[in-house]
């Protein structure tokens, strides 16, 4: 046998038994209601982390501090925790009301409160996997933070290297640095990271913003200063979960809050008995195909829909999407911001108020002659969320004493996803979802095929997809394994089979739903973790997400309307 196919799968089988041992202490500390991360409830959490060498946090294991793995974690979490020794998860327990400002990371929404110096909570609103998502990170920025305070103690009584001395003087100096005192500092800090002056004035520009041009210096500061009162003075950082959320959690509370406002708006439209598609999607790209053709008709004869679409995508277009949410509006979209928690806006569209001759998507005759259906468009949900929402979504509902089941016709998915075959922009369309660290699995038949986007410029793959516990948690031999054994994996992803595993209890165990319910799901790459520089931790999609999404979405809904 090939000794090197021997050492990767036992590489691939050690990384699963990691992720495992990751997922069942987590789950543990959170039952426990309290842990300390350096110490010793935190070794099983830390251990697994650096033995599974996630492809997201690079050069975790090795001493040189990991820069795109820091700036892709702090992205994730709330402004300010690096300066935190107790950081508290806790359920929605009424700090909206408070005097308390929400902080809300650029790259999650959650809403976070800085409650003093020492103290930060995080509001859990969208299940396991958001804890999961935390813990991780955490874990990394204290692994992190104590390769910094390894690099700069002399001793065990507090005494440090020339270099820290220096920063900490940078980061507490009342004024703004001038560039000549901004590179020095730079300079000690390459040092304490074992990282170049280059890589580390790359690494700053990215970390700048405009309300704190030294943001790098300043992280670095604080988790190096936290992690050293650990080793010197004991003073371990803890992270608690609040009894609330310990008692709530796995109960679908936010769930059912938004299910039951989103019934309760169908039924005062007079929509609640007509035939409903669920889409899972974003918040744009349902109603820019439906309604940019027309709202934006003066830019059609020189622009083809993809650039049309493309220039909406961009941030500075401000003008544009208000003219197209107007006339989406008049035509009778509704929309719902989420007030319930779960972080999952809601767009609901009457078809019998659209004019589709003034569209670019074409209608069949059958379609123009039978009842109208409601097209209700979902944010993304986050991992186990998708299970609670679409599960919570699909239960019949009481009106006037009366049961009332949902008429969903189809239920269509669109995600994105890591793909292990192409590369960031492709299109991935899924047989299966497989649960990552089991073998269950959740095969369907997908109303959408492969022959369905091909010969449209943008590569498309068909396969099984894995349903990962999150996205921080992959390497390479674990994806390697996947991509080449039998279960033909294309593509990984944080929400397939929680979807799928509602939406069959609905249709197949329940009968709340037909059983006969059309089902699509499409996903399109964001990154390719198996090539190196390629993972999320590398930057966003850009307008190369643009053209995947819009094929996808218009796919959907001319098999709705056909």
């Amino acid at each position: 046998m090939n000794k090197k196919k021997h050492h990767e799968r036992t590489r691939a089988q050690e990384s699963s038994n990691a992720i495992e041992r990751m997922y069942i202490t987590m789950r543990h500390l959170f039952n426990r209601g309290f842990y300390k991360p350096m110490g010793v409830s935190g070794e099983t959490l830390r251990e697994a982390l650096l033995l599974l060498r996630p492809e997201i946090y690079g050069s975790i294991a090795e001493e040189k501090a990991e820069l795109e793995g820091l700036l892709y974690v702090i992205d994730r979490l709330p402004k300010g925790i690096e300066e935190c020794s107790f950081i508290n998860l806790t359920s929605d327990e009424g700090y909206a009301n408070s005097h308390f400002k929400p902080i809300i990371p650029p790259k999650r929404r959650r809403n976070c409160y800085r409650i003093d110096d020492e103290q930060m909570n995080i509001e859990i609103t969208r299940g396991r996997s958001e804890i999961y998502d935390i813990l991780t990170h955490l874990t990394f920025l204290f692994v992190e933070s104590h390769k910094i305070s390894k690099r700069v103690l002399i001793d065990d009584i507090g005494n440090t290297t020339r270099d820290w001395v220096k920063l900490e003087k940078a980061v507490l100096a009342a004024e703004e640095l001038t560039q000549p005192e901004r590179e020095i500092a730079i300079t000690h800090t390459a040092n304490i990271l074992g990282r170049t002056f280059n890589e580390l004035t790359e690494a700053h520009k990215k970390f700048t913003s405009t309300s704190h041009p030294d943001r790098l210096l300043h992280i670095i500061y604080w988790l190096g200063k936290l992690a050293i009162e650990e080793v010197i003075n004991n003073k371990k950082r803890t992270v608690t979960f609040s009894p609330v959320l310990r008692e709530r959690l796995g109960h679908h509370i936010h769930g059912e809050i938004w299910a039951d406002h989103i019934k309760d708006v169908l039924y005062k439209n007079n929509l609640l008995e007509r035939p409903i598609h669920v889409i899972s999607a974003n918040m744009h790209s349902v109603m820019n195909s439906v309604f940019a053709s027309n709202a934006l008709k003066s830019l059609k004869p020189k622009k083809d829909m993809f650039q049309i679409y493309e220039a909406l995508s961009q941030k500075d277009n401000e003008a544009l999407r208000k003219k197209v949410v107007k006339e989406a509006t008049q035509k009778g979209m509704i929309y719902i911001e989420d007030q319930s928690g779960t972080n999952i806006d809601v767009q609901i569209f009457d078809t019998a108020k659209i004019d589709f001759s003034k569209t670019d998507i074409n209608v069949s005759e059958k379609f123009s002659t039978s009842e109208k259906p409601v097209i209700f468009v979902m944010d993304y949900a986050f991992g186990e969320q998708a299970y609670e929402t679409i599960d919570e979504l699909l239960k019949p509902i009481k009106v006037n004493g009366k049961k009332t089941h949902l008429n969903v016709e189809s239920i269509s998915i669109m995600g994105k996803a890591g793909i292990l075959e192409g590369g960031k922009g492709d299109i991935m369309i899924p047989s299966a979802h497989i649960f990552e660290g089991t073998a269950d699995n959740y095969p369907f038949t997908n109303e959408l095929s492969k022959a369905d986007l091909e010969g449209q410029g943008v590569a498309v793959c068909e396969g099984s997809m894995i349903t990962v516990l999150g996205t921080s948690l992959q390497n390479k031999e674990i994806l390697k394994f996947f991509f080449n054994s039998t279960w033909n994996v294309i593509g990984l992803e944080m929400e397939g089979a929680h979807y799928q595993k509602a939406i069959q209890a609905a249709s197949k165990v329940r009968g709340s739903i037909r059983s006969d319910v059309k089902v699509r799901y499409a996903y399109y790459a964001s990154d390719n973790p198996l090539e190196t520089g390629s993972t999320l931790a590398s930057g966003g999609l850009g307008t190369s997400g643009v053209k995947p999404t819009y094929l996808i979405t218009r796919k959907i809904l001319q098999q709705i309307f056909n």
